[in-house]
């Protein structure tokens, strides 16, 4: 079942969406939903999707069972994607004249309820009449979430929207265990908890801002530093103080705010001060589309400050996976004392989905730590040379020793030298540590057939579509396979190296114009892509857009969704 509601800022549509949402979770459904919105307060269009099913599910589809629309221009836009079957419920004073219309008058129900604003509970008292749900559920959601002040107008409301239709389409949710009903950005805020984060410094940039208004709000219980700086190049220094500090450091931010973020990604690089920076992806370049998705910075993410250093590169696939990967970036950051960077988007952070309970302590383990080293006295080398580039690291205060640490080359105290001898060793020190960084590597998760014909490669958030199309092409008699990459780089190179002869064409999936991962794929390995499927107009990839760029090539002509 997949529900499309329609209007402008300022209609309550999130409001809407979200208690819909905790209504299925509690119902029994399994869910998946995005957002789409204007960069702007109030006016233009805005929608929410929610797909749910009585099974797993994790991408969007195209085609609706129902759209809401509040106003004509919702109409317009998502007419087309209506089923044929499918339902309309709007207020006939909209005027729209379809077979598939059911005409209900939310605005004079949601007026008699006490408030014109409560045509978004109105809009679900009669969602629970149509599917065949139970109202209490949604009175029940309702109590616990709203305040005192505005309960029973919206009881109300939901009661008469209720007793204004019929049930026409039940659908009885299948029993399954307990669910969590998360955004992307707050799974990816726990994961950071569960990784140990002690600070974390931002300045509001969509789409990251909802990491900094969720540490914001938990700082107390959790014991957070958490700082709003006054720019991008305050957050990031902010951080590498904290991390000198010896505090587990995190920035986020989107691609401008890491723009100015460069210079400090290279201190942290040569002063060998653990960071994690946090890139929720919109499309660029400069201001570009501020509250859309884009899969862009990749490279950028790569190879960004002068010189050369190590770190590594984590994206997050799914929200389970943006919870592991999270708090996996702070524990390497550490263990590595490293930059690590950590790639979302857009549309991940900002979509929700009932997801299995997940688990701090297996988080919290996921990368084992090295042997506690015993004090040093007064003579401290910050940064000896060692076999595996990690030097002993101290914290100010907590040690008799000075705790140097510099931005230009130095000597293994931390003091400036333009030694030809000892800059050699130190950029050898430095990247050892990748001989480290390569052994805790994840490979991509491969889905599909055990020698599959065609072979797709992506990485992020189109890792549940591609996954989603697989499955369907393999029931099909189509053999198929992909490989979704978590870790990006260094680059995972075993599946790769397994899958990629078997194949007789291989296309990367990706919401760029370039290819970007084709690119690092080919630049790492020598490997070439096919062709590359590529969306970026600032919309998502979905199961649908895969489905129909993968018959151009010639594969699954003869598949439908």
């Amino acid at each position: 079942m997949n529900l499309c509601i329609g209007g402008a800022a300022g209609d309550g549509i999130e409001t809407m969406a979200g208690l819909f949402e905790k209504i299925l979770q509690r119902t029994g459904f399994h869910l998946f939903s995005t957002r789409d919105f204007m960069s702007r307060i109030r006016g233009g269009h805005n929608f929410a999707q929610i797909r749910f099913e009585t099974e797993p599910i994790s991408a969007h589809i195209k085609a609706l069972d129902i759209l809401i629309a509040y106003d004509s221009r919702s109409y317009d836009e998502h007419q087309q994607r209506l089923k044929p079957d499918g339902l309309l419920l709007c207020d006939p004073q909209l005027g729209i004249e379809d077979p598939r219309t059911l005409a209900i008058p939310l605005k004079t129900l949601a007026k008699e309820s006490g408030n014109a604003r409560t045509i978004g509970v109105v809009c679900i008292g009669a969602l629970m009449k149509l599917l065949g749900l139970p109202l209490t559920t949604a009175e029940t959601i309702l109590r616990e979430t709203l305040s005192p002040s505005i309960l029973d107008m919206n009881l109300v409301a939901v009661h008469k929207g209720y007793e204004s239709t019929v049930q026409k389409q039940p659908f009885a949710p299948a029993h399954h265990t307990e669910s969590m009903l998360v955004t992307g950005a707050e799974a990816m805020a726990m994961g950071a908890l569960a990784g140990g984060l002690q600070f974390y410094s931002a300045y509001p940039m969509s789409p990251a801002t909802t990491l900094l208004t969720f540490f914001s709000a938990h700082a107390q219980a959790f014991h957070l530093v958490v700082e709003q700086a006054e720019d991008e190049i305050a957050a990031i220094n902010m951080a590498l103080g904290a991390s000198y500090a010896g505090a587990q450091a995190m920035v986020g931010t989107s691609g401008g705010g890491f723009s100015l973020m460069v210079e400090g990604l290279g201190f942290a690089g040569i002063a060998e001060l653990p960071v994690v920076i946090a890139d929720i992806q919109r499309p660029g370049p400069a201001t570009g589309l501020p509250t859309r998705t884009e899969q862009s910075d990749l490279l950028f993410m790569c190879f960004a400050s002068q010189g050369e250093f190590p770190r590594m590169v984590l994206t997050a696939r799914n929200h389970v996976d943006a919870f592991y990967q999270t708090a996996r970036a702070l524990l390497l950051a550490k263990k590595y004392q490293i930059p690590v960077l950590l790639l979302s988007d857009q549309y991940l952070a900002d979509s929700a989905a009932t997801i299995p309970s997940l688990d701090p302590q297996k988080a919290a383990q996921s990368v084992q730590p090295l042997p506690e080293q015993p004090d040093i006295g007064a003579v401290y080398q910050r940064y000896t040379l060692t076999p595996s580039g990690i030097s002993p690291m101290r914290i100010p205060g907590k040690t008799e020793a000075i705790v140097r640490i510099d931005s230009d080359e130095h000597t293994q105290e931390g003091t400036i030298t333009e030694d030809a001898t000892v800059r050699k060793q130190m950029v050898d020190k430095r990247n050892r540590k990748l001989a480290g960084l390569e052994a805790e590597l994840i490979e991509p998760a491969y889905t599909g057939a055990d020698e599959p014909e065609v072979l797709l490669v992506g990485f992020g958030s189109t890792s549940a579509a591609i996954a989603e199309i697989v499955a369907l092409l393999n029931q099909r008699g189509v053999s198929i396979g992909a490989l979704a990459f978590g870790d990006l780089y260094p680059l995972p190179r075993k599946q790769l190296s397994h899958y990629w002869p078997l194949a007789k064409a291989v296309y990367s999936v990706e919401q760029n114009a370039t290819a970007q991962l084709s690119k690092l794929i080919r630049m790492e390995t020598g490997l070439h892509c096919t062709d590359s499927l590529l969306k970026y107009d600032g919309r998502q990839l979905s199961v649908d857009d895969i489905l129909d760029g993968l018959k151009a090539f010639g594969i699954g002509k003869e598949v439908s969704l």
